[in-house]
Order: C-alpha cells, then structure tokens, then sequence
C-alpha cells in the first residue's frame, strides 16, 4: 500500500496542508494528492496561481486538503464549473479532480463534451472501479460480474473503457498511471500540464475498504509502462493499445496526443477573461427593468 510519497518536501512546499483527511490509511488517494503537490513545487508554481476544481466523492475532496484555490461543485459537474472558471479568469493553472463514477456516470454527458470544446485544463481521474464515498456500489468502470455491496450477484453491465472512449473521440491528451508508482504519475502530470487543451489522467488507484478485487497488487501485477516505440499521434494504435486491461496487461503512460485549438481559441470575440472587462451595476439596470415590465 502507497499512502505518501516521501519525495513530497513537507517543509517547503507551499501547496502541502499536513491536514487530516477522511481517506481511509492505504487509499491511493493519498499518493496522487502527493504526487500532484510535488509536480506544482517543482514547476515552481505559487498557490495563488492554482485552481482545484472537483464533484463530489472521496476523490473530490483533495481541494480541502491542498493549499490552492478550490472550487467545489456538485456531483458530476466539476467540469462545465471548471469551463465557467476558465472563461472568468484563465490565468490560472488549472486542475479537476475526481472519481470514476463522478466523471464517467453522473458526470458522462460533460466529460463527452469537454473532449468536443477541448478545455485547457489538467482532469485526474481517481478511477478504483467503485463508488467509494458511497459505500461501495458498482462504477461506470466496474468489471462485468465483478460483486459488490449493492451488485452482490455481480456487475450485469459490460464496463466502461474511459480512455479507449476519449481516444475515440480524439480527446487532445489522454495517458493512465497508477498511484502505487508516484515517480509514473507526476511525470504524467507533468506532461498534462505542458499540454495546451483538455488533459486526461485516468489513474488506477485501490480503494482498501470497499473494492477487494482490484487491490494494490492487483494493479501491482498487471501495470506495465507503454513501449517508448509508441507512436502517441497515431491514434488507431493508440486505440488498439487502449484495449489492453485486465489479466492481459494495464499499460500506463501517454496513450495519445492530439494538437488541436483550445476552447478559449475557438471563442475569439473573447479577447480577455471577464474579470478584466469593467462593468458597474447599472449596466444591467435596462435588463432587470425590462423583465419587471
């Protein structure tokens, strides 16, 4: 089990809380929390320059226990906040943080559409395969048969392929980790945040109180890192190695890339973030009128 990474300089990064949390002790939660402070400490970024954007569930309460901006929304719809966020001020580096279910169940219908507007913005995905702040339901990413505390007969659904889909789907940058190996996932992290557009990490993290399948060495034993002769711009091998998973393999890294212009370049009548543009109450004044009438 990977709770910290001892890389983490506690004393002198900034973005380190040290605050308890309400994970349980071997959550891969806490390595990528780690691994994500370590990455803005060492790209030399300032608290002030950070925004955390989240849903709801275990995953999504790293906000509280990073010392950066936070943006908590509601389940399922940490992404069009996190676009509204941009629009306002895009000064920011920004991060979205959250569950399999939060992302790819509630939150489906906007993760297919932010591949579309291509948001500049870095989404780690804590994917245990299961509900966890719930107790322990099936998730999107749950194996078909696989038993669980509400599915005690086992899944019925066939699961959902998250990254296979967003390549589909020619998402701009979609790579996998695993939180067991935090030197993998910040070099990850590192990449996304290079990436200008919508980043996908989709990590492969146990969840100790509530998945007994798909433990830490579960994912130990079946991670590999992809080939360096992986062509990340070559997007039918890119799908065809996004169909390893399981028994078979769970290859991690940059599965593919895709350069293409971001939402804020698609939207040129927007020449600066709206909190620059000057506006006074009575700007509206005509409007408010208008509907009273």
């Amino acid at each position: 089990m990977v709770n910290v990474n001892l890389n983490v300089v506690k004393n002198e990064n900034p973005f380190v809380t040290n605050s308890q949390t309400s994970w349980c002790p071997g959550c891969g939660n806490f390595s990528i929390l780690d691994s994500i402070n370590q990455v803005l400490y060492d790209e030399g970024l300032t608290p002030q320059q950070v925004l955390m954007v989240s849903g709801i569930g275990q995953a999504a309460k790293l906000p509280h226990y990073i010392n950066a901006h936070g943006l908590n929304t509601l389940h399922g719809r940490a992404i069009p906040a996190a676009l509204g966020a941009q629009v306002a001020n895009d000064t920011f580096k920004m991060f979205i943080t959250s569950g399999d279910g939060d992302t790819y169940g509630e939150g489906g219908n906007h993760f297919l559409h932010n591949i579309r507007r291509n948001l500049d913005v870095v989404h780690i995905v804590h994917d245990n395969q299961v509900y966890g702040l719930t107790k322990g339901q099936g998730s999107p990413t749950t194996a078909l048969g696989q038993k669980t505390r509400l599915q005690f007969d086992g899944m019925r659904h066939e699961p959902l392929n998250p990254v296979a889909l967003a390549i589909s789907l020619g998402c701009s940058f979609v790579a996998r980790s695993f939180s067991g190996n935090p030197k993998h996932l910040q070099e990850m992290i590192k990449a996304a945040l290079q990436h200008k557009g919508y980043a996908l990490i989709d990590v492969m993290q146990p969840c100790v109180s509530f998945n007994q399948v798909n433990t830490f060495k579960w994912y130990k034993d079946r991670v590999f890192n992809i080939p360096e002769s992986h062509d990340p711009n070559d997007k039918v091998k890119a799908f065809e190695l996004a169909q390893t998973f399981g028994d078979e393999g769970i290859p991690i890294g940059i599965l593919y890339t895709n350069n293409k212009p971001t939402f804020m370049e698609q939207c040129p009548h927007i020449t600066k973030p709206l909190v620059s543009y000057e506006r006074k109450p009575q700007d509206v004044d005509w409007l408010v009128n208008r509907m009273s009438e």
